[in-house]
């Protein structure tokens, strides 16, 4: 898919400074072109790099010049490049020092400077963690390697296991792959390789630090090692007492976001940790890495130790960040092409349920018979919340969203009955954690966020129709009401709330009988983790009032994007009706999809469909060749 840049929109003639300006230019697009003939700089210049900064703000970290040249005439882009070549605030790639100016011209790639140097600086860090493995002090045999997974030696455990085994000495480790097929199981036992042979190189126990994009994602990955290291302790086989240590640095490990983990000084810009304080940690785990930006990249690249374990986890195949580059899917591109055993791919699924698994696959891949016939077939099992696994609904305007919504409500209205949510409780009773939990039950999922069909519109649909829920009569007309679900979208780190955290509205009863509505979110991971091990310890929720949260919206729908990191029981997937979206990709869908455990919807028209499936979202950028360069290189 090329970038929003159409030649015919630039039409490739000399532009001229009064020339009009493309409709499709943000004004910030419009400040840059402003900024670089102020500066001396040619209309085409000009125009060339406002384009560049419009496809940065599509994700892109270069402009494909060919994206520019009507019908990708070799002679047009052979002119804008003599042109762009000549003109002062453009270097050339090869230049080495690019520091006097603004935008850098590498083969058919325009850069603005700050994202080729990022560029550089990720690929040089990751080549060189490649080309630093050691052979391991401390190997794992196969005895071990067994007794790590429970004394189970499948054959559907054995990328597991080669995850396992090739970690050690590794300075990075990367492994991918979908839903259910074990990437949190294996972190684990990663994880207690790399610590004991940490131990073994160092002679003490490794420093260990668990992050994520978000502060949900984070969460989700401490509470599955804390149960993964459960299954381990009352296992037949339990590791030896050699192993005892090492479980224990895992589940000490501090987790969080990785802007916390970096230590970001908020609006002041940038993090305490950096190449002159590293950050003091020994092996890092980044999970779901297909979230990361190329910036925020390298910032972690720069505040980690040349001697410290880099392990990044995610799935390639999903949505890429919001921001610049699509770092997942452009490292796994540079491993696969030149493998040295420092990337695994998971792809059996181990869950008990794997109906919808095909469906996935068929998303993953792109074929529309092969989603069809899978979505058939699904259609015909009931999962094991007693919906059909997967149904499809023509959503083809805003009366049929009305319909379908208004049928979702009915469904939310059950779901908040089953867990009684109207009742008032003490704030430790122990019953608000599954008021919380029913929240998973099921999700809708928006591709666009405004609009008709974009996740603010059905938020305020479904907001508008529970309010005429008679079991809520009590607080008809008020903001809030016990039920109401909502997801943060600033960060607060003085109450700990974090962008992504989602909380439900419920009723409490206060010390003098009162019924007070506070907001429950999940305790911190570094906290909850540790919970169960404490007598004393606090309870796994914690209790907002209402007006003194961050930043906050509905979350009865989300965007796609807000939904990586998480998982529900059901979840429906809204998209546009219109065929010419740019929002209707592969990964788009197969994000959605994913999320769900157990059954699915997709609220879409055919030809929606079609287009998402055979459109893969492409950015543009040259990382995955510059990591393969840069190792080869040595």
């Amino acid at each position: 898919m090329k970038t929003h840049v159409a030649g015919e929109r630039f039409g490739f003639h000399e532009p001229s400074r009064s020339s009009p300006l493309p409709e499709e230019w943000r004004e910030l697009d419009r400040a840059v072109w402003r900024w670089v003939l102020a500066h001396g700089g040619d209309p085409l210049t000009a125009h060339t790099a406002a384009w560049a900064s419009h496809a940065e703000g599509q994700g892109h970290s270069a402009l494909e010049l060919a994206a520019l040249a009507e019908g990708d005439d070799p002679d047009k882009v052979a002119h804008l490049r003599a042109t762009l070549e000549q003109s002062a605030l453009v270097a050339p790639g090869d230049a080495g020092d690019t520091e006097h100016c603004p935008f850098v011209l590498e083969g058919g790639h325009f850069y603005l400077r700050r994202n080729h140097r990022s560029e550089v600086a990720v690929a040089r860090a990751l080549a060189r963690r490649r080309q630093a493995a050691l052979e391991p002090v401390r190997p794992l045999h196969d005895d071990e390697l067994r007794a790590l997974f429970n004394g189970s030696w499948t054959d559907e455990e054995e990328r597991q296991r080669a995850a396992v085994r090739q970690a050690p000495g590794r300075r990075l480790m990367v492994l991918t792959g979908g839903p259910g097929t074990g990437k949190t199981t294996t972190v684990l036992r990663m994880l207690l390789g790399l610590s004991r042979e940490h131990e073994a190189r160092h002679g003490g126990m490794p420093q260990i630090r668990i992050a994520a994009p978000t502060g949900k994602a984070a969460q989700r990955l401490s509470e599955s090692l804390h149960q993964g290291a459960e299954r381990l302790r009352g296992g037949e086989r339990l590791i030896t007492q050699t192993w005892r240590p090492h479980l224990e640095a895992v589940l000490g490990a501090e987790s969080g976001t990785v802007h916390r983990l970096l230590g970001s000084r908020g609006r002041h810009g940038g993090f305490a940790f950096r190449a002159d304080e590293p950050l003091p940690a020994d092996i890092v785990v980044v999970d779901e890495a297909s979230m990361l930006d190329l910036g925020l990249l390298r910032a972690l690249l720069d505040a980690l130790r040349e001697d410290a374990v880099l392990v990044l986890v995610g799935d390639a195949d999903q949505l890429t960040s919001v921001g610049t580059g699509s770092i997942m899917m452009d490292i796994v591109r540079a491993l696969e092409t030149d493998p040295r055993g420092d990337l695994v791919r998971l792809a059996h699924c181990f869950r008990a349920d794997i109906t919808l698994v095909p469906i996935n696959e068929a998303v993953r891949c792109g074929g529309m018979q092969a989603f069809e016939d899978a979505v058939a077939a699904a259609s015909a099992h009931t999962a094991g919340n007693g919906r059909p696994a997967a149904l499809v609904h023509n959503v083809a305007d805003v009366p049929a969203l009305r319909r379908r919504l208004t049928a979702w409500v009915r469904s939310l209205q059950q779901v908040l009955a089953d867990v009684d949510i109207t009742t008032p409780l003490t704030a430790d009773d122990p019953a608000l954690l599954p008021r919380l939990e029913a929240f998973g039950r099921q999700q809708l999922l928006c591709a666009l966020r405004e609009g008709p069909f974009g996740a603010l519109q059905a938020n305020a649909l479904i907001a508008a129709r529970l309010r005429q829920w008679d079991a809520l009569s009590v607080w008809a007309g008020r903001n809030w009401y016990p039920g109401r679900a909502v997801i943060i979208t600033r960060n607060d780190p003085a109450a700990r709330l974090y962008n992504g955290d989602v909380g439900i509205c419920v009723p409490v009863l206060n010390n003098n009988g009162d019924t007070l509505l506070r907001v429950a979110f999940e305790r911190p991971p570094d906290v909850a983790m540790h919970a169960s091990e404490h007598t004393d310890a606090p309870p796994p929720l914690r209790l907002f009032d209402p007006y003194t949260l961050p930043p906050h919206e509905d979350a009865f729908a989300l965007t796609v994007h807000k939904s990586q990191g998480s998982e529900y029981d059901h979840v429906a997937v809204l998209l546009p009706p219109d065929p010419d979206s740019p929002l209707l990709v592969r990964q788009t869908l197969y994000t959605a999809l994913s999320r769900a455990r157990q059954s699915l919807e997709l609220w879409s028209v055919p030809a929606s469909t079609g287009k998402a499936l055979r459109t893969p979202l492409v950015r543009h950028g040259r990382l995955t060749q510059r990591i393969v360069e840069c190792t080869v290189a040595g």
